[in-house]
């Protein structure tokens, strides 16, 4: 029900909030003023026609009054009538004749204050005033001492006061209505630009990117994140399209290669070496299932699929795959071995191991070497050929999925492509590194892991 009657649209919502806001404060102070700005205007009134009041009747107690009193602009009215009705002394205003006597205080001393209608001057008619008047006591007798000032300047002020409230604050809050609108729709046109160019981008092209305004405010923050978002799209879908297409491509080959030798053989069975057939056709098998297990490995460091992980000895998983190599035509040699405890997924880690010396032994000329080398909070494994080693501008591109180097074309027997990625997507995903260092002749591989410390 609130969402019914409260707008879906941010621009018509942030207006009503500013306008409902508004409308709160300029009601309260309108109520405020009024309850308090007419008194306040009488009370200054009435302290200066006290202030005169008291003045005169200082000089009637001693006896010494002017025959005509000295007003002020702001009291135009005083007057000194004596008990018996005498005018003592007056101001040439005084209302003579007029009810103004009728107002007699009750006690002496005492100041006392009403409104009356008197007329300013003779012959005009009357008006409001405030009346002050105070009995004391003079030398000849009880006088009372009148003043009076005129309250239309408190009217005029209070008509002011009422048009300001009553005909201001509707034009004040369709103001605030208005600006809140123009500026909130000024302030949304550019994410209504942004909304309109993501609409029109579909996944057959990501290459567009969203208008980034120069305001340098939060839209444009979220232009440049919207845009940095679609660049990492692209690549993602153009890297994706790229990797089914190799992936295709490398599991056709041998399975093109299998299909034909089991074609020949039982084209021509009388004819066949069926040992050698088999033994070839696991070679392309196991060629598949390296392949796939790979393909399966990536795609699950890449959906961020958590693995089991304890901690695991990288000088113990490296002395096993020297002492699984021992008896290859290419020698292992182990240097460096310190413990090195990391806390990892054994499996993923001893890929890491298999992929990098695989790598090497496809490219070394005589020999491998091995370190492993605890540094500080790190432990650094290190893999060394001595082959014709990778050219600076390619130590990146190896490391991207199903790149073979040209030279590593011609001489490798069964290489995908993705050993190296696969390392580097491994040792990403234990919080370390994958990089190529420099060393001539040959490569030399640095894995970066964080050492555990129980």
């Amino acid at each position: 029900m609130a969402r019914r009657l409260f707008p879906r649209s941010i621009r018509a919502r942030l207006t009503t909030i500013a306008t409902l806001l508004a409308a709160v404060v300029l009601i309260g102070t309108s109520a405020l003023t009024l309850a308090t700005v007419p008194d306040n205007l009488q009370g200054v009134v009435h302290a200066r026609v006290e202030l005169a009041v008291r003045r005169v009747a200082g000089e009637a107690r001693t006896g010494r009054l002017p025959g005509v009193l000295r007003t002020t602009p702001r009291v135009q009215v005083l007057g000194v009538v004596a008990g018996s009705g005498k005018v003592l002394a007056s101001s040439s205003s005084f209302p003579i004749g007029t009810r103004i006597t009728t107002f007699r205080p009750r006690r002496l001393e005492t100041v006392e204050t009403r409104e009356m209608e008197l007329p300013r001057h003779p012959g005009e008619p009357p008006a409001d005033h405030l009346v002050t008047a105070v009995a004391v006591r003079t030398p000849t007798g009880t006088a009372t001492v009148y003043g009076a000032s005129s309250l239309d300047d408190v009217g005029q002020a209070l008509r002011w006061i009422h048009l300001l409230v009553f005909l201001g604050t509707p034009f004040v809050l369709l103001v605030v209505a208005g600006v809140t609108w123009a500026a909130v729709r000024s302030a949304l046109r550019p994410v209504e630009r942004i909304r309109a160019e993501l609409a029109e981008i579909t996944g057959r092209d990501l290459s567009r990117r969203v208008p980034v305004p120069d305001t340098g405010d939060e839209i444009a923050d979220l232009a440049a994140t919207t845009n940095h978002t679609l660049h990492r799209l692209e690549r993602s879908a153009e890297t994706q399209r790229r990797f089914v297409a190799d992936a295709s491509h490398e599991l056709r080959s041998p399975v093109s290669a299998l299909r034909a030798q089991l074609e020949m053989a039982t084209t021509y069975p009388d004819e066949t070496d069926w040992p050698a057939t088999g033994a070839r056709a696991l070679a392309a098998a196991e060629r598949l299932t390296g392949i796939i297990d790979e393909l399966l490995m990536l795609a699950k460091l890449d959906a961020g699929a958590l693995t089991q992980r304890r901690v695991v000895d990288v000088c113990g998983l490296v002395e096993e795959q020297v002492r699984r190599r021992v008896g290859r035509e290419i020698p292992i040699y182990l240097h460096l071995c310190e413990r090195a405890p990391v806390l990892g997924s054994p499996l993923q880690l001893d890929r890491l191991l298999t992929n990098l010396l695989d790598n090497a032994d496809r490219h070394t000329a005589t020999r491998i070497d091995v370190d492993v080398v605890v540094k500080g909070e790190r432990v650094y494994v290190m893999v060394t050929d001595d082959g014709d080693g990778i050219a600076p501008q390619d130590r990146e591109l190896v490391f991207e999925r199903f790149t073979r180097l040209e030279d590593a074309r011609a001489k490798e027997k069964g290489g995908s492509g993705l050993g190296l990625p696969l390392s580097r997507e491994i040792a990403t995903a234990h919080g370390g590194t994958l990089t190529i260092a420099d060393h001539s002749p040959g490569a030399k591989f640095v894995a970066d892991l964080p050492l555990h410390r129980s």
